[in-house]
């Protein structure tokens, strides 16, 4: 990883079990996108910013909902 400053300070979740973060790397690569835009659309979502819209699942992973 490259050792720059970012833009954005770096924030970190404790208490999820590395199964769950795992499921949800591999959706949001399913989805074309990654942990990190996945987590600010739901955060601009859930805190109703103007414009927020709740990120996309894909397809194949919700298959179960359906039924």
């Amino acid at each position: 990883m490259a050792n720059y400053p970012h833009k954005y300070p770096q924030v970190k979740i404790r208490g999820i079990p590395q199964e769950e973060i795992d499921a949800f790397d591999a959706a949001a690569a399913a989805a074309g996108s990654n942990r990190s835009a996945v987590t600010r659309k739901l955060w601009a979502w859930f805190a109703m910013q103007p414009g927020a819209i709740i990120p996309l699942r894909p397809h194949h992973l919700n298959e179960k909902e359906d039924e």
